[in-house]
């Protein structure tokens, strides 16, 4: 399945517009373009818990600095907020 082809924010307001912040355990990150990036994931119809947790991670990483050893943190709250989007629709 191909990733969406997603617009670049146009300025630096648009970009802090889409930042979106999560818990990882007690402490709050902001990542950047999360919105589309569960809208879309959601969209695909992916299946398996594995396969989401993997694309969500793979995407997030394209506009966010994740370090290796906090993925399994980053994981868990990707999913966390992509099954309470899946819950919305």
């Amino acid at each position: 399945m191909e990733t969406k082809k997603r617009e670049k924010p146009c300025c630096a307001a648009e970009a802090l517009r889409r930042v979106r912040r999560i818990d990882l355990g007690g402490a709050v990150v902001g990542l950047a373009m999360l919105d589309d990036i569960l809208a879309d994931i959601v969209d695909r119809g992916i299946a398996g818990e594995t396969a989401i947790g993997d694309e969500l991670v793979k995407q997030v990483k394209i506009y966010n600095y994740v370090p290796k050893e906090a993925e399994p943190l980053y994981r868990a709250a990707l999913m966390r907020d992509y099954q309470n989007e899946v819950k919305k629709r």
